[in-house]
């Protein structure tokens, strides 16, 4: 398929992924220099943060990693490439089974939120009206 005529749910899921890459980098940014700037971010989740915390300088690392995966993701999806396709549900999958684990073990239900939207997004990339927008590649 000529990447002109993307279906516009990959376009979306792409871009999704692109802005997960930013948040991830600016997130590891954040955790490398703390009281800095960036510490606004916390705000928004201070639990986010003190669970960073916990982890150590491995927290700067796994958002890099994190970042990484969204960037592939989303480069994959943008240019219609199968493995793009794999890749962005397997980081949906790993986001899913984090958010599962929180709403357990942290009982925060709210990250069921994330398990849906996660789930209807990897539905979306497993039918196969979507499976045909990406060439075996």
């Amino acid at each position: 398929m000529n990447p002109s005529v993307r279906p516009k749910g990959i376009t979306a899921l792409a871009l999704f992924f692109a802005f997960g890459t930013l948040m991830s980098g600016i997130a590891a940014l954040a955790l490398a220099w703390p009281g800095g700037p960036l510490d606004i971010m916390w705000r928004a989740n201070p639990a986010a943060r003190e669970g960073f915390a916990s982890i150590g300088p491995w927290a700067v690392l796994l958002m890099l990693v994190v970042g990484a995966g969204c960037a592939a993701a989303a480069y994959g999806l943008w240019r219609l490439h199968s493995w793009g396709r794999y890749l962005a549900m397997a980081v949906l999958a790993i986001n899913m089974i984090g958010d599962t684990a929180n709403a357990i073990v942290r009982k925060d239900l709210k990250t069921m939120a994330g398990v849906v939207i996660g789930g209807v997004f990897v539905g979306y990339l497993a039918k196969s009206s979507t499976k045909k927008a990406f060439p075996v590649s």
